[in-house]
């Protein structure tokens, strides 16, 4: 969990002053994890905290806040007693308007770092957090320490390339979008095989030579490939596998694949280099549809992420897109 500050100015922009809520603290058995925010305005809001009835007291608190005087409050709901929820635990809430003058000054070193009560003294804590900060570029856990809050800016840190613009490209596209964290590159060999309107976030690439763009990876990217070619599928494998990459995933049968196995061994990978590209791509137990196949893409690349930032970045190339060999056609 990360302050979004792209996403708060955009809604600003939108909708004028919003009241941004985030869960500063938990204790027990909680809906959602420390850091995780929703912004909220007179019409509308988006995001979440958890939903039920915390999150629609939330919100109702946030509007009242936005139409008075006050710019911020930190609240402790006891979930059980308080809410007749049945998770047990407690969450401690921190809701503060901004406007469009304040995103400007949030931002320190990459963080967001702020006192939950009037003072401009951090503690030493705080102060170590900061150090750590500036002079090693650890980004810390969101966190209510001392009567500050600390957040890390939101900054895409998992890379990943995504090679086809057809059907199952834009149903992958669709899910992966939203979710944080993400630094999606779309290539597809013409501007018009995209879509119309690209999510936001994601950078679409033409390029007539896909396989030359791959070299433009970084290093720790997962890349998906599933163009409408065979041909261009297999260049594109032959380039992600001349590099370093994290994870690579391609879409086929079976068939496919064993045909590709052979031609890759023939342009001089080994049997270990090319059992690291994973073919077919998503659960192939979902079924064959192509948001059935993004959403399975989506949790094996949750997951491979999740590893990642639990081992500290480990070795490249360990996790999979999927564990299974069934085969999904193309």
């Amino acid at each position: 969990m990360s302050f979004d500050l792209t996403q708060l100015a955009e809604v600003i922009t939108q909708h004028g002053p919003v009241a941004r809520v985030v869960v500063a603290d938990t204790a027990g058995s909680t809906p959602r994890e420390v850091g995780a925010s929703m912004l909220v305005w007179p019409g509308g809001q988006s995001g979440t905290i958890g939903g039920g009835e915390l999150e629609y007291r939330a919100v109702d608190a946030a509007r009242s806040l936005l139409a008075g005087d006050r710019k911020s409050t930190l609240n402790r709901m006891p979930l059980g007693p308080a809410l007749g929820q049945c998770c047990g635990g407690a969450v401690t809430l921190l809701t503060e308007c901004y406007s469009a003058r304040d995103t400007a000054r949030l931002a320190q070193d990459g963080i967001v770092a702020r006192p939950v009560t009037p003072t401009d003294i951090a503690p030493l804590a705080v102060k170590r957090v900061l150090d750590r900060v500036r002079a090693q570029g650890v980004r810390p856990a969101p966190q209510l320490m001392q009567d500050w809050m600390i957040e890390p800016l939101a900054q895409p840190t998992t890379p990943v390339w995504i090679f086809g613009a057809g059907h199952v490209g834009r149903a992958i596209i669709d899910v992966l979008a939203p979710l944080p964290d993400l630094a999606i590159t779309w290539v597809d060999t013409t501007a018009d095989r995209f879509p119309t309107v690209v999510p936001a976030g994601v950078t679409a690439l033409p390029a007539a030579n896909p396989a030359a763009a791959a070299a433009l990876a970084p290093s720790n990217a997962h890349h998906l490939v599933l163009t409408y070619s065979h041909n261009l599928d297999l260049e594109l494998c032959h380039a992600i596998l001349s590099g370093s990459f994290a994870s690579a995933g391609l879409i086929g049968s079976a068939t496919k694949w064993a045909r590709f196995q052979k031609r890759l061994a023939a342009l001089g990978h080994s049997a270990a280099q090319i059992n690291r590209i994973q073919c077919p791509i998503g659960d192939p137990g979902l079924g064959k549809a192509p948001q059935a196949i993004a959403v399975g893409v989506a949790s094996a690349l949750l997951k491979s992420a999740a590893n990642n930032e639990k081992t500290n970045r480990g070795t490249p190339g360990d996790r999979r897109f999927a564990p299974s060999r069934r085969a999904i056609d193309t």
